[in-house]
C-alpha cells in the first residue's frame, strides 16, 4: 500500500527540517514518487502522484507566475509540494495558501535545511517494499487459488480462503440474493448474514462485489463486507477467487461428464446422440429387451428417502429400489429400458437442457430375479430439492407400449404397479411418477427424458399434489414450469429486473408494496375486493397501486404486465424467498 503525503510528513528525516502544514487539504494522498526540482515548467515532466521537493526558486516569482506554478502543478496531479524555506523565500505568503487550498494541494515547508536525497532514499525504500510486497501477495494469490482449482476445493473453502487473505468477511450469493457459501471475520455468521437480501440489493457497485460466472453467463457475485481492507488487494483477490469458483464449476461438470462416459449404457448412448439412426436405435434395445414397433414413452421416477445410516446402506436400498421398479414392471408385463441414480442428501433434474446420461439395462422386467441397473450422474443437472436433508432416488425409463391401445389406461397400470413396489421398501417417503410426450421414435422418445424427468422433480416438490399414478407437463402448469428453470441465471435476472426497484423501495421506506402487489395479482386485479382484503380505504388503495406503477414503470391494467410480475413473484417464492 503507497505512502500518504501525511505517512511521508511523519518520516523522522521530515520531521527533522521542522516541518509547517501550509494547506493541510489531501493530506492523505498516495505518493507513487518522489521528485527534486527548482523549474517552473516542471509541471511537464510529471505524470502524476509526484511529491515535489523543492527550495522554492519559481516562488520568488512575482505573484502571477507563483499561482500560475501551482495550478500547473496541481493539474499535473502532483500529490503534494514541499518547500525548503532560506535559499529563495523565506515564506510563502497568503496567496501561496490561499492558492494552495482553493486547488485542495497540499503544501509544506521545511523551516530547517534538509538533505533532500534523505528524504528521496527514505520515500523510494518504502515504496519499492511495499511494491516488493504487493508482488509478493500476487505470488501467493496466484499459487493459492491454482492449488484450490487443482485439487477442486469445495465453495466453502474457496470463499474461506478469500476472507483469510483480505481478513474480512467475504460471502458467495447468486442472482436470488441467496448465500451459497459465506465466511465471517471480525463479525458472527449471524451478524454478517441478518437481512442478507435486503443488504445485498442496496450494496453499491465496486471493487468489493465481484461477478461469478462466464463473462456472459454470471449466475452469483462474490461480495466483500468490510472497510478494513487494502482496496489495492481486493480486486485482485475476489477476481481470482471468482475465477476459481467458476472453474470449480466447470471442472465439477466435466469430472462427472467422463466418469459418465466411462459407464456409458444405451439410455446414454441415445441421450447424448451418440446413436442417430433409428434402426441402430431399435436393434440395439430390441437385443435388450424391448419390443420393436412400439409407442415410446419416457418416463421418470422421482423417489424420496430418508438419510442412510452409511453407504452401504444406501447402496443397498438403491439396489432394493430399482428391483422394485424391475418387479413392478414385470407384474404388468411392460417392456421397457430402464436406468438408475442415487442422489445423496438431494434430487437433480437434468432440465430442458440437459441430458440423463445413465449406465442403461434393458428391463424386459419379467420377474425379480434381475441384476440392479448401474448408476451414472446426469451430465447435465439442476439442483433440485428434498425436504429435510433426505436422499433421493432416480429412475429412468423408456416404456414400449403396444400400438393402438389405449395409452393412458396403460400408464397407469404400469405406474401403479412400479410405484406400489416402490413405496414397499424400507425408507422410501415418498414417490412420483413424471411422463414426458409419447413418440413412434425411439430416439425422440430418449430426447424426452429430461421433460419426463424435470416433471417429476416438480412433481415430488409441490406439497399439495394431487393424487396421481402420473404427472403431465399439463398436471404442474405454471408453478412448475418456473420450478424447472428456477435456479437458472436467466430466470433469476428476469425475476430481479421484474421486481427489484420495488423491493429496493420497500426497504428504502419500510413499505409492504410488494405485499399489496401480490394481493393485487392474487385477486386478479379486483381493486374492490383488494381494498377489502387489506382493510384500507379506496383512495389509499388507489394510492398505493400508483406508486407500485410509478416505482416498476408499469400499467397494472395491462395483462402481459401482470403476467410478468405474477410469474416474477412465483420464481421468488420457489427460490425461498417469500415475502
Amino acid at each position: 500500500m503507497l505512502l500518504t503525503v501525511a505517512d511521508v510528513l511523519a518520516t523522522p528525516v521530515m520531521q527533522a527540517g521542522q516541518p509547517e502544514v501550509i494547506c493541510a487539504t489531501n493530506l492523505d494522498r498516495p505518493v507513487r514518487w518522489v521528485h527534486v526540482s527548482d523549474q517552473a515548467a516542471v509541471a511537464d515532466l510529471l505524470v502524476g502522484s509526484e511529491l515535489i521537493l523543492t527550495t522554492g526558486q519559481a516562488l520568488a516569482a512575482p505573484e502571477q507566475a507563483r499561482i500560475a506554478y501551482l495550478r500547473s502543478l496541481s493539474a499535473a496531479g502532483i500529490a503534494g509540494l514541499v518547500v525548503e524555506l532560506g535559499s529563495y523565500v523565506s515564506e510563502l505568503g497568503p496567496v501561496v495558501a490561499a492558492t494552495a487550498a482553493e486547488l485542495g494541494l497540499p503544501v509544506i515547508v521545511l523551516h530547517r535545511v534538509t538533505r533532500f536525497v534523505e528524504i528521496t532514499e527514505a520515500v523510494h525504500r518504502a515504496i519499492v517494499a511495499d511494491q516488493y510486497a504487493e508482488l509478493e501477495f500476487a505470488r501467493t494469490v496466484h499459487e493459492t487459488f491454482t492449488e484450490l482449482s487443482v485439487r477442486r476445493a469445495a465453495l466453502a473453502e474457496i470463499v474461506q480462503t478469500a476472507a483469510t487473505m483480505l481478513d474480512a468477511s467475504v460471502v458467495l450469493e447468486d442472482l436470488s440474493h441467496r448465500v451459497l457459501a459465506a465466511t465471517a471475520r471480525h463479525t458472527s455468521s449471524a451478524a454478517l448474514l441478518d437481512d442478507w437480501e435486503s443488504v445485498s440489493r442496496m450494496l453499491p457497485a465496486g471493487p468489493g462485489v465481484v461477478g461469478v460466472g462466464p463473462h456472459t453467463q454470471r449466475w452469483g457475485r462474490l461480495i466483500l463486507r468490510s472497510e478494513r481492507a487494502q482496496t489495492s488487494r481486493v480486486s485482485m483477490v475476489l477476481e481470482r477467487a471468482a475465477q476459481t469458483i467458476t472453474l470449480h464449476r466447470m471442472i465439477d461438470k466435466d469430472r462427472f461428464g467422463l466418469h459418465r462416459q466411462a459407464q456409458t449404457g444405451l439410455i446414454a448412448d441415445l441421450v447424448e446422440g451418440r446413436v442417430t439412426d433409428e434402426r441402430d436405435a431399435q436393434a440395439r434395445a430390441a437385443a435388450l429387451g424391448l419390443h420393436r414397433r412400439a409407442r415410446y414413452v419416457p418416463l421418470a421416477l422421482e423417489i424420496e428417502t430418508g438419510a442412510a445410516s452409511d453407504p452401504v446402506a444406501a447402496q443397498r436400498r438403491s439396489a432394493a429400489i430399482v428391483e422394485a421398479v424391475t418387479h413392478g414392471l414385470g407384474l404388468v408385463d411392460a417392456s421397457a429400458l430402464s436406468a438408475a441414480e442415487h442422489r445423496p442428501g438431494r434430487l437433480r433434474s437434468s432440465g430442458a437442457r440437459g441430458a440423463v446420461s445413465e449406465s442403461a439395462r434393458a428391463a424386459p422386467a419379467r420377474g425379480r430375479g434381475a441384476e440392479p441397473d448401474a448408476a451414472i450422474p446426469s451430465t447435465a443437472a439442476l439442483p433440485g430439492r428434498l425436504r429435510g436433508g433426505a436422499d433421493g432416488e432416480r429412475i429412468m425409463v423408456i416404456l414400449g407400449v403396444t400400438r393402438g391401445g389405449e395409452l393412458d389406461a396403460r400408464l397407469t397400470e404400469v405406474c401403479a404397479a412400479v410405484l406400489g413396489e416402490v413405496r414397499r421398501v424400507d425408507g422410501v417417503r415418498r414417490a412420483v411418477a413424471g411422463v414426458g410426450p409419447d413418440s413412434d421414435s425411439l430416439l425422440d422418445a430418449a430426447g424426452r427424458l429430461a421433460h419426463a424427468t424435470g416433471v417429476a422433480e416438480v412433481a415430488l416438490s409441490m406439497i399439495s399434489a394431487p393424487a396421481r399414478m402420473f404427472f403431465r407437463s399439463a398436471d404442474i402448469r405454471l408453478r412448475g414450469l418456473l420450478s424447472l428453470i428456477r435456479d437458472e441465471p436467466g430466470v433469476q435476472s428476469f425475476a430481479e429486473a421484474e421486481l427489484g426497484a420495488l423491493l429496493r423501495y420497500d426497504i428504502r421506506q419500510t413499505t409492504d408494496l410488494t405485499g399489496t402487489l401480490r394481493r393485487f395479482l392474487d385477486l386478479a386485479g379486483n381493486k374492490t375486493e383488494l381494498a377489502k382484503a387489506l382493510a384500507i380505504s379506496r383512495p389509499t388503495l388507489y394510492d398505493r397501486l400508483a406508486r407500485i406503477e410509478r416505482v416498476l414503470a408499469v400499467d397494472l391494467d395491462d395483462g402481459e404486465s401482470r403476467t410478468s410480475l405474477h410469474a416474477a413473484l412465483l420464481v421468488r417464492d420457489l427460490t425461498g424467498d417469500k415475502l
